[in-house]
């Protein structure tokens, strides 16, 4: 054989061998481990697990927080229902606050107190095509079949804390101006019907000065919390844009808001006579510990701190999950696409036939073994809103590192985690 055909062959063998090394590397990372990563000891993870039901509330408990570790399994939108049905009927909570914009959930919350009659499904008010699901219809449904019946006073309510749409809020603040006699002309002339937002041409300025104007009418007036809060919303959003700037202070300066508006709604149940809401956001905005790199804190950190023990945080997690996500930068499209978490704890509770199980941190004894994983750091899943084939290759970019303890009071752990089937808006 000549010189030149033996290299020739040599670098392919040496390509070959490279690619066989970065399949093997791929396949490790993704699986966490060509045995799926590291187990918690299954003999005391079935001696400390439970299930939802098994959930206790302690008693200075003033906000309940469930995370999702993904907004695209079909599984996490379903415990927002089981958990807040065993908060409503053992705990007395009556208010269930939703990362979304508040103006859309405030349709929501007529909705289910039997107004607000809509043709189509009515979780296209949320504004997120992630909750345009069956698994929020169903919530939704449940808490209007429940207001049918409940006595004065003990309706449930549906409220959101986010800030990021405005046309809800635009409407439902024109609507009350209107019904009090406020002038809204101004808000009115800026506003663009077919886009739903102010004209391009409006100056920022100007359209806080006339919300602002609006709102502080409509505060002298008794019973118009709801109408003030819509304005509170607008001007936040409006703060939103100009921090997004900054990808990093953006996600600061939201989380401090949605702080500020679950501290709000806190406040209107306290005045109906109830001390706890339960809260629902993706995990990285309820953790009790978390901040942006820059001393600016999440919402769960802000209201842990606030709260002390009575902020009560549950995480979740996966095994493995099927996710739907968007599929372009657009998010016009959405696929689904498998990730592993490599979390030891969520691999233990699989290993024990749990579909889905619940771990108190509290309960677990000083000297058991699962302390090292619950008080140590270990991987976790955290898939956003967004997907990048690079999420694959590099499974790191879906994985945090943390201490389970530090970062929640328990987690419900998801074995097989299946996607959602969002409807487009």
């Amino acid at each position: 054989m000549k010189k030149g055909c033996k290299k020739g062959l040599f670098i392919i063998l040496v390509v070959l061998l490279l690619l066989l090394a970065v399949l093997v590397g791929m396949i490790f990372s993704h699986y966490g481990g060509l045995t799926g990563g590291k187990c918690a000891d299954t003999d005391e993870f079935a001696k400390c697990a439970g299930n939802v039901g098994d959930i206790c509330i302690p008693e200075q408990t003033r906000i309940v927080a469930l995370g999702e570790a993904t907004h695209g399994n079909a599984e996490f939108q379903q415990l927002k229902l089981e958990v807040f049905k065993l908060l409503v009927e053992k705990y007395g909570v009556r208010a269930f606050a939703l990362e979304a914009d508040y103006g859309g959930c405030e349709a929501v919350n007529r909705y289910i107190h039997g107004g607000y009659e809509t043709d189509h499904n009515v979780a296209v008010a949320l504004g997120f095509t992630l909750y345009n699901t069956e698994q929020m219809e169903q919530l939704i449904d449940w808490m209007r079949q429940y207001n049918t019946t409940a006595a004065e006073g003990e309706d449930l309510r549906f409220y959101g804390f986010d800030m990021q749409s405005m046309d809800c809020n635009y409407r439902f603040l024109v609507m009350a101006a209107e019904e009090r006699g406020v002038d809204a002309s101004s808000l009115k002339q800026m506003w663009d019907e077919e886009e739903g937002r102010p004209y391009d041409t409006c100056i920022t300025e100007q359209w806080v000065e006339a919300i602002v104007a609006v709102r502080d009418e409509l505060a002298q007036q008794k019973g118009t919390e709801g109408a003030v809060h819509h304005a509170d919303i607008l001007i936040q959003n409006c703060g939103l844009g100009k921090a997004m700037a900054d990808m990093n202070k953006g996600q600061a300066v939201r989380d401090g808001y949605m702080a500020d508006n679950v501290r709000w709604i806190l406040a209107q149940e306290e005045a109906r006579g109830n001390r706890c809401i339960f809260i629902s956001a993706h995990n990285g905005h309820i953790e009790r510990r978390h901040d942006y790199g820059t001393a600016a804190k999440n919402t769960g950190n802000l209201l842990a701190d606030e709260y002390g023990d009575g902020y009560f945080a549950i995480g979740t997690d996966f095994y493995k999950s099927r996710c739907n996500l968007p599929a372009n930068f657009n998010r016009t499209k959405r696929g689904n696409h498998t990730f592993y978490s490599c979390d030891p704890l969520a691999k233990a509770s699989k290993k024990c036939g749990y579909d889905i199980s619940w771990l108190d941190f509290s309960k677990i004894p000083a000297d058991s073994p699962l302390r090292q994983y619950v008080d140590g750091r270990i991987w976790m899943g955290s898939i956003g809103e967004g997907y990048v084939p690079l999420m694959y290759l590099l499974p790191m970019t879906y994985r945090v590192n943390g201490s389970p303890a530090t970062l929640y009071d328990g987690m419900l752990f998801v074995s097989e985690a299946h996607p959602t089937a969002p409807r487009d808006i």
